[in-house]
């Protein structure tokens, strides 16, 4: 039903708006169908590629005429399956600039010998005219109305600018309505947080700065430099869980000997250590810290090898260097156990000596640590 009431409505275009002439030369007009919703020029879709044969025939036989301006062609681009005007229009012009392409092409013309009009309505179809004069007033009223076709279409194409343009600063100035609103009621919220905060003396700026002070980092390297420089070799890592409380932890091994292996120091040790950061910039800490690990001891002629085990609280301050860097002072207060055995060596023999055990309450870590900020 559909495609039958595009047919009747494409006989009745033709038959109102085709001029006396026309009529004359009955195939000087021809109709290219389009699909519906789609600008493509398909050539073999309904009967396209014989409209264009025949219409390519009449460019061959007047192409002097319609390069010379006194025989051009009506091109008409209709549209009514989109859900607009404005979108029809479009899908419309789209549609006769395809059309236009192929004569261009095929036909070797060019774009100033089409008089062109668009319109919304009737069917999916683009129409080409060639009003072929008969007598020298026919010629002569065809470039009348060409000329006046083509005023027609300059002053439609500037009315459309104009009302483009229009719209266009319209939409700038609600945007920037907009937009100036959208800053006054920022403005107004701030001021408002600021009088229920107590904080009117307070500037962007000095907020902006305390947030750059502050650590908000996740995860850290950290290297104890008192160890290395006791050439013990130290390295941590540190996981900020949230911005006031981190999880620890470090490790230390070395092993030295000299004199002929007569002489010993070898070490390892594991701290882990909950943290807590306190302050607005989160540079102070407290924190509880475990400790085991073994040691070798042989400083003089009697040896200690044997395990540690203990535990504290610690405390310290971290002092910031830079945006990657920071410097960790820190100290621990606790209690260590020592469980050991004494040995000398005698002919290169380890030779024991007995068992002890040590209790230790006070200074149990100490360090300047520096933190590697990773991300």
């Amino acid at each position: 039903m559909q495609k039958l009431k595009s047919c009747v409505t494409v006989f009745l275009f033709l038959a109102l708006f085709q001029p006396a002439k026309a009529a004359d030369n009955p195939d000087s007009l021809c109709l290219f169908r389009f699909v519906p919703d789609n600008d493509m020029f398909y050539v073999p879709y309904g009967g396209n590629d014989l409209e264009l044969a025949r219409l390519l025939e009449y460019v061959r036989r007047n192409k002097e005429s319609i390069l010379g301006g006194t025989l051009p062609l009506y091109v008409d681009g209709w549209c009514n399956s989109l859900d607009s005007e404005k979108e029809n229009l479009r899908m419309a012009a789209i549609r006769s600039n395809r059309v236009k392409s192929e004569l261009i092409v095929r036909g070797g013309i060019n774009e100033e010998c089409f008089i062109t009009m668009n319109h919304s309505g009737s069917g999916d179809y683009v129409t080409v005219r060639i009003a072929i004069p008969a007598v020298k007033d026919d010629v002569e009223e065809a470039c009348l109305a060409a000329g006046q076709r083509r005023a027609e279409e300059a002053e439609r194409q500037r009315q459309e600018q104009e009302r483009i343009a229009r719209e266009q600063q319209a939409e700038r100035e609600r945007a920037k309505t907009a937009r100036l609103a959208a800053e006054q009621a920022s403005t107004d919220s701030l001021a408002r947080a600021r009088a229920t905060a107590g904080s009117e003396t307070e500037t962007l700026s000095q907020l902006a700065e305390k947030a750059s002070v502050a650590d908000n980092y996740t995860l850290s390297l950290r290297a104890n430099l008192l160890r290395w420089a006791t050439l013990t070799p130290d390295v941590g890592i540190e996981w900020r869980i949230i911005p006031s409380v981190g999880i620890a932890v470090n490790g230390s091994w070395t092993s030295w000997t000299w004199q002929d292996n007569d002489r010993r120091y070898a070490l390892w040790e594991v701290a882990p250590e909950v943290r807590y950061y306190m302050g607005e910039k989160k540079a102070w800490y407290l924190g509880a810290m475990f400790k085991a690990g073994q040691f070798n001891y042989k400083l003089s002629e009697t040896g200690k090898q044997g395990d540690l085990m203990g535990g504290g609280i610690t405390a310290g301050y971290r002092l910031r260097l830079n945006k990657a860097l920071d410097l960790d002072f820190n100290l621990g207060l606790g209690y260590l156990n020592a469980d050991y055995e004494k040995y000398e060596v005698i002919d290169g023999v380890r030779v024991r000596r007995g068992n002890e055990t040590k209790d230790w309450w006070g200074p149990i870590n100490a360090g300047v640590t520096l933190v590697w900020k990773l991300f």
